[in-house]
């Protein structure tokens, strides 16, 4: 029998892929094609990875108010979605000169979105 923790990471893995699902539309209805969903490299898991126009946008999706999910994207996750991020560069057709950006997707609990563009990009 699962118990009350088990119920709450359970909601919060379906909470999560339907925010991704959200953003991804969002992006979609901006131009942009999903290449990966949940996409895993050697530093862990990279939420979504988008082609725009011009660029690959490697998002990370946060379920919750703005500035709790702002505060929840440490330097050592920032860290291993850039190494997950070199990995994938490796099979385009540009390699590490392909032009990326790193952006921060957060959903609220109704379900409205907002982009942080750049949120963590490599300075």
């Amino acid at each position: 029998m699962a118990g009350p923790r088990q119920h709450r990471g359970a909601r919060a893995h379906l909470a999560g892929g339907a925010a991704e699902e959200i953003v991804a539309r969002h992006y979609e209805n901006h131009g942009y094609t999903v290449a990966e969903r949940r996409w895993r490299g050697p530093g862990g898991e990279i939420d979504l990875i988008l082609r725009g126009p011009d660029e690959l946008v490697f998002v990370e999706v946060k379920h919750s108010s703005r500035d709790a999910a702002a505060l929840r994207i440490t330097p050592r996750q920032m860290e291993r979605i850039y190494a997950s991020a070199g990995q994938y560069l490796e099979n385009e057709p540009q390699g590490q000169l392909t032009p990326v950006r790193f952006d921060a997707a957060l959903v609220d609990g109704t379900g409205a979105v907002e982009i942080i563009e750049n949120a963590f990009g490599m300075d």
